[in-house]
């Protein structure tokens, strides 16, 4: 009996430190939230004007931000940011300084792109 308690503690003991390290590698792989926003329609309580991401380019395509001016507006790309009502707010506009405040173990993993 004491034997079979102890099989199962150490089992449960692996299967929970293998949770964490799968969720220490998924949170640091994983890019960080963003939207799309128009970067002249910043609103002091409101924050920025969420558009539709069709109005953002990859930031692999068009420079350090992957800002889009062909559709008439100033749209970029905006990280880690609080949402609300069609606005967006304490965001940033860098990739890597969102992954840099991300999740857990991340720190100075950035990847420098943004």
């Amino acid at each position: 009996m004491a034997e079979s308690r102890r099989r199962l503690r150490s089992s449960t003991v692996v299967l929970g430190g293998m949770g964490v390290l799968a969720a220490a590698l998924t949170s640091c792989g994983s890019d960080p939230d963003r939207r799309c926003v128009d970067r002249d329609s910043y609103d002091y309580v409101k924050g920025y004007k969420v558009v539709a991401d069709k109005n953002c380019t990859s930031s692999s395509s068009s420079g350090s931000y992957g800002r889009s001016r062909s559709r008439g507006g100033d749209a970029d790309w905006y990280y880690d940011a609080d949402v609300s009502a069609g606005y967006a707010d304490r965001g940033t506009f860098s990739r890597s300084e969102a992954v840099d405040r991300g999740g857990f173990g991340c720190s100075g993993s950035g990847s420098g792109g943004g």
